[in-house]
């Protein structure tokens, strides 16, 4: 008896039987040995009809292949006790099916099926080493190039930026009531220096998600997420889990472990992205923005929202002076200005003009007021508040100092222009003490903006299709007789192949 690498169980078996490797499997009948680790397995179902279609699992051989694997409805009962993700088995008699081309889990072009005249043995003792698991990662680039395509689900390991809409500066409370009732989680991912990524876990992901994530002594940073769809949601690329998705943290597994070492080396890539400029992309009606506002669960968050500009709020100061270093509001010292921000540096400061305008906004749904901070004033002038400042007083030398400088034209000029402009909602908002939205920025505006509509019927697409990673095999599984032809055709009068695409 040998003992395994990598600290695996040692096992051993009978050398005088004939094994076939995965490499070697082809399509039809074989009445030959598999020996394979399981490594996962999980219910295929009709996306529509609901009913079980079978039970799929995802098997590697000694030689570190990776096959899909098919057990019709009818013998899932028989096995399922004894299959254990990890464990190690024998099959006898198969067939391979062909592997479809959407929603797929592994690159073998075929299926192990299991045959109506299969016997499966858990393998105790073999002097064979199996690894454990396999992954394919790919690039963003990748996910980009076969988003909505429907086609292979690959694997992502990154570092989260955002979970459920919170920072991990202070590590996020997840409420597993509400991901019961939602079904769902959305997290924010980074892969090494690629951008950020929407991640949607699903019933299941979700959960396995949440447990993992409360169960940690310390705040997870890294997850790897295995069989995920891409799909354009509001524009913007989204991963979605499927049935077949499992999740993994921080030390789970040797990914994890070197993405985690990897990020400890290049610390600065993990504050590479602020949160104001990952959850800025959801787009919202003024109305929609309101109604988030008296929600008991909203919290301070980022949307999008295409307005109209109909007025510049006059007797309102549409700049203040603020500090030169962070830009926080300055105010009159002894001898100079002082920054009010205790975390700033420049005790003693040069004060700046920044903008503060309060313009008025509609769209098709509502009427509102937006604050146009710092550098949102000058993408949509075009000039920096403190150049507007200056051009005022050197036109008017005899107004002093303390003299409130009118709105300029540059900001009157901007009545009638359409934006799409990047809101905060802030606490402020929820406590009542203003309605007036700040605006952090304005970004180009799309030909056709994504409307929460559509971004709700991506969601909901999303979900129903991340039940679709069925198996619909209907190849004959032939063996010594016809009933498992039999079986195999009424397998496939209950499974349309069109709403049961095979991963």
């Amino acid at each position: 008896m040998a003992m395994k690498r990598n600290g695996k169980s040692p096992v051993s078996s009978d050398p005088d039987e004939q094994v076939m490797f995965f490499k070697d499997v082809s399509l039809g009948p074989h009445e030959t040995q598999l020996r394979f680790r399981l490594i996962h397995f999980w219910e295929a179902r009709n996306p529509v009809k609901k009913t079980l279609i079978g039970l799929e699992m995802l098997l590697i051989d000694e030689q570190g292949t990776v096959i899909q694997g098919f057990i019709p409805p009818g013998r899932i009962k028989k096995y399922l006790p004894d299959m254990k993700r990890g464990s190690v088995y024998k099959l006898i008699n198969f067939y391979g099916s062909k592997n479809k081309p959407v929603y797929r889990v592994a690159d073998h072009v075929a299926t192990v099926s299991f045959a109506w005249n299969y016997e499966m043995s858990v393998l105790r003792e073999i002097p064979i080493s199996f690894d454990e698991d396999r992954f394919r990662f790919h690039s963003y680039e990748d996910f980009e190039a076969n988003c909505d395509l429907k086609g292979d689900l690959y694997d992502v390991v990154g570092h989260m930026k955002l979970v459920d809409g919170q920072t991990l500066i202070e590590r996020p409370s997840l409420d597993h009531a509400k991901i019961a009732t939602t079904r769902h989680i959305m997290v924010h991912v980074q892969s090494h220096k690629g951008p950020v990524m929407k991640l949607y876990l699903w019933d299941q992901a979700a959960t396995d998600f949440c447990e993992k994530f409360n169960s940690c002594e310390n705040t997870p940073t890294v997850l790897l997420v295995t069989t995920v769809n891409t799909k354009r949601l509001g524009g913007t690329l989204a991963l979605t889990s499927m049935s077949s998705t499992r999740v993994f943290m921080d030390y789970d597994v040797q990914p994890t472990r070197d993405y985690f070492t990897w990020l400890g080396s290049n610390p600065e890539i993990a504050n590479q992205v602020s949160a104001d400029v990952i959850t800025k992309r959801e787009t919202l009606s003024i109305a929609e923005i309101f109604s988030y506002m008296t929600q008991e669960s909203a919290k301070a968050a980022f949307f999008e929202c295409t307005a109209t500009i109909d007025d510049v709020v006059h007797g309102y100061p549409w700049y203040y002076i603020g500090c030169s270093g962070c830009h926080s509001k300055a105010t009159n010292g002894p001898s100079s200005l002082i920054c009010t921000n205790p975390k700033c540096e420049k005790v003693n400061t040069d004060g700046v003009a920044q903008y503060r305008a309060k313009i008025s906004v509609y769209d098709n749904s509502e009427q509102a007021f937006f604050v146009l901070l710092g550098d949102a004033g000058r993408e949509l002038t075009g000039r920096h508040a403190s150049e507007l400042v200056s051009s005022y007083f050197e036109a008017n030398k005899s107004e002093g100092a303390d003299h409130e400088v009118p709105v300029p034209e540059a900001l009157i000029s901007t009545i009638g222009q359409t934006h799409k402009f990047c809101v905060k909602v802030t606490d402020h908002n929820f406590s009542g003490n203003t309605r007036a939205i700040t605006v952090t920025k304005i970004v180009s505006l799309d030909p056709t903006p994504p409307t929460e509509a559509s971004v709700r019927n991506d969601i909901a697409a999303m979900s129903e299709e991340a039940a679709q990673t069925g198996n619909d095999v209907c190849g004959p599984l032939k063996g010594r007789g016809v009933s498992g032809d039999e079986e195999s055709k009424r397998m496939c009068s209950s499974a349309d192949p069109e709403l049961t695409p095979k991963m």
